[in-house]
Parts: C-alpha cells; sequence; structure tokens
C-alpha cells in the first residue's frame, strides 16, 4: 500500500526467516506488505516496555503478501499480519488466515471501520482513499485541464496517459477496479474498462512500479524520465511529494482527481498458528496505541482509525481525505471480487 513509505523511517530487524520459534519467544514477526513504516523510537520504545524484539518481514504488494500468507498459514511466516484491506478481507477470513483476538483499544476504533465484531479475527489499523493523481506540471504545460472524475478518463484528450496497477496482484489496482464497479454497477463496470482499454491505460504488477517508474509526477518518476501524468495511487500521496522532496516546494507538485476515489481500510490480525501468540497480542495491542496511531501518517501515509489521533496538517493542505469516495460493502466485494477480477484479467490483459 499505501502512500510513499519507502521514504518513511522503518525499523524492526527484517529478514526472510521466521520469528518466534514459540510461545516462550522474545521475538515477534510482523508480516507485512512493503510500505510498512514506523518510527525507530516508537518501535523502541514498544520493545523496551513489552520485552519483545520485532522482526518485520515485507513480502510485497498487499495483494501478493496476502496470496502467500494464505499459501503459507498452515506454517506462517510470522505471528501477525499487516496490511489485509477491505477488498481481499473476506478472502483472508475464509481461508482461515487469523485466529481470534481482541485488542486493548478496540473500543477506541471508529465505528465505521470496526468490522468482524463477532470473532474479532482482524483489527482495523488505517484507512485510505485510492485516487488517480496527476502530474500538475504536465498539464500546465499542455494547457490541458486535468480528470476530475471517473468518466474524464476514458475522453480522447487523456488517451495513452494513466498507468494503473493490476487488480490481480495489486491492492490499488484492485480498489481502483472497485472503485468503478461502485460508479458503473454489475452491467456497466466492464464497458467502463473496455473503454479505458481503447484509451491506452497501461497496466503494471504493483504500485511502486507504478508511480516510482511510470508516473512523471513523482520524484522517482521525474529520474525515471517515465511519460505517464495520470496514476493510480492515494490521496495521501501528494503531501509525500511535499514532505521529502529538497527543497520543499509551496505547493504540492501532484494533484488528486477527487472524483476516481475508493475509499480503503486496512487491518492486521494474529496469525492462525502463530509461533509467538503471546508477542503477537502484544504487537497488536501495540498498533491500535495513540502513539502508534500519532505516528502512523506520516510514515505510511494513511489515516488513523483510533478516535483522537492526531492527522498531520500537511494531509489536510496537501491530501485531504475524499468527501464523497466510492465505497463497497464487504459483502458484496465478497461476492463478485474473484469474477470481477477474472473478467477484469480477461477484457483488460488479453
Amino acid at each position: 500500500m499505501v502512500g510513499l513509505s519507502a521514504c518513511g523511517s522503518s525499523s524492526g530487524s527484517k529478514g526472510s526467516e521466521s520469528g518466534g520459534s514459540g510461545s516462550g519467544s522474545k521475538t515477534v514477526t510482523l508480516v507485512a506488505h512493503d510500505s510498512w513504516a514506523v518510527s525507530k523510537n516508537v518501535l523502541a520504545a514498544f520493545e523496551k516496555q513489552s520485552g519483545y524484539k520485532v522482526r518485520v518481514l515485507e513480502d510485497g504488494d498487499a495483494g501478493q503478501a496476502v496470496n502467500k500468507a494464505i499459501l503459507t498459514k498452515d506454517n506462517p511466516q510470522g505471528d501477525v499480519f499487516f496490511g489485509v484491506d477491505n477488498t481481499l478481507l473476506s478472502r483472508a477470513l475464509d481461508n482461515g488466515l487469523f485466529q481470534s483476538y481482541e485488542p486493548k483499544g478496540s473500543d477506541l476504533v471508529l465505528p465505521e471501520y470496526r468490522v468482524d465484531q463477532d470473532q474479532h479475527r482482524v483489527t482495523p489499523i488505517d484507512t485510505g482513499d485510492i485516487c488517480v493523481n496527476y502530474d500538475k506540471a504536465y498539464f500546465t504545460e499542455h494547457k490541458l485541464a486535468p480528470p476530475s472524475s471517473f468518466d474524464d478518463l476514458v475522453k480522447p484528450a487523456y488517451k495513452n496517459l494513466l498507468v494503473t496497477e493490476n487488480a490481480s496482484t495489486s491492492s490499488p489496482g484492485l480498489g481502483f477496479l472497485l472503485g468503478t464497479a461502485a460508479r458503473y454497477g454489475d452491467d456497466g463496470w466492464a464497458d467502463y474498462w473496455e473503454k479505458l482499454k481503447a484509451n491506452g491505460v497501461k497496466v503494471v504488477d504493483g504500485w511502486e512500479q507504478a508511480y516510482n517508474e511510470e508516473f512523471s509526477g513523482s520524484a522517482g518518476g521525474r529520474k525515471a524520465k517515465a511519460d505517464r501524468p495520470l496514476v493510480v495511487s492515494y490521496a495521501s500521496s501528494p503531501p509525500a511529494e511535499v514532505i521529502y522532496a529538497d527543497p520543499k516546494p509551496t505547493t504540492a507538485p501532484t494533484g488528486v482527481a477527487t472524483g476516481t476515489c475508493f475509499r480503503q481500510v486496512e487491518y492486521a490480525g494474529l496469525l492462525s498458528n502463530a509461533g509467538n501468540a503471546e508477542g503477537g497480542k502484544a504487537l497488536l495491542d501495540f498498533l491500535l496505541t495513540k502513539t502508534f496511531q500519532d505516528d502512523m501518517p506520516l510514515n505510511m501515509f494513511v489515516y488513523p482509525v483510533r478516535k483522537g489521533a492526531q492527522v498531520p496538517p500537511e494531509f489536510t493542505k496537501y491530501g485531504p481525505q475524499a468527501k464523497d469516495p466510492e465505497t463497497m460493502a464487504p459483502e458484496k466485494i465478497a461476492d463478485n471480487r474473484d469474477d470481477w477480477v477474472k473478467s477484469w484479467t480477461s477484457l483488460v490483459l488479453k
């Protein structure tokens, strides 16, 4: 996921080996997508207070990480999984990826983000909006208004400008697909993608490639001489472009097409057959503390879900949450996701 957290300040040991070898281990392993990040001093304080050393195993894009976690659930790579979102949640739950645990502080999670209240297999950790971002300089140079809606993206003026992620391997790619399904309905989303394909949309495997290699508006894209001024990313990506720039610009070099947003929620859970369940529970408690929730936005460029957690002023100025994002009930996602992805793959990639 999420934002430009490759620029963040992550900590904890990282490696491919599993964490604790049993419930008595003092190492707890967090399996996460590549956008996991936390300030070193915040994680160090948790390790000192809890007595657990945190090992972080980053396992690719969220979609890839979830699929791998399901395949290894009987002999999991770690104790806690972070980064399954509402687009993939039912797949994880249906495959028995998590065991029940209700972390301390769960009662402080904002009600609109709570799920699975009967079994408490997952805990909401953060939220954000998947949206098309645009390169302001490109549109100024070409005297072209940037797109503001899904409808705009299929207009001839924006031909060959958009890059998105593969909906079968990437959570932002899947979120964008679900956004179009929410916008155009069961009968209309495929027709929309036919138009988008005819208008030259480019599909790559994951967010890292789309944003940092193909998108002309990002710092990485500018270095790579990228030629796509539209990308599926996050509403919180523009503040990251300001915060990590040197020198810092007075305005964000990228903007958000606010009529293309889909609301994403990310969860964490205690893995079934976790070797160090007690350490995993302590880590899940930590992810809901105000300390972590306050620290999270400027590391992973997502919004907190805990009541009273602080939202940085840079978010309000450069990357506010969408006022009216597309959403979809978890049940509808569960009933249709796999069929939609299969149809999308056949339609767009072949």
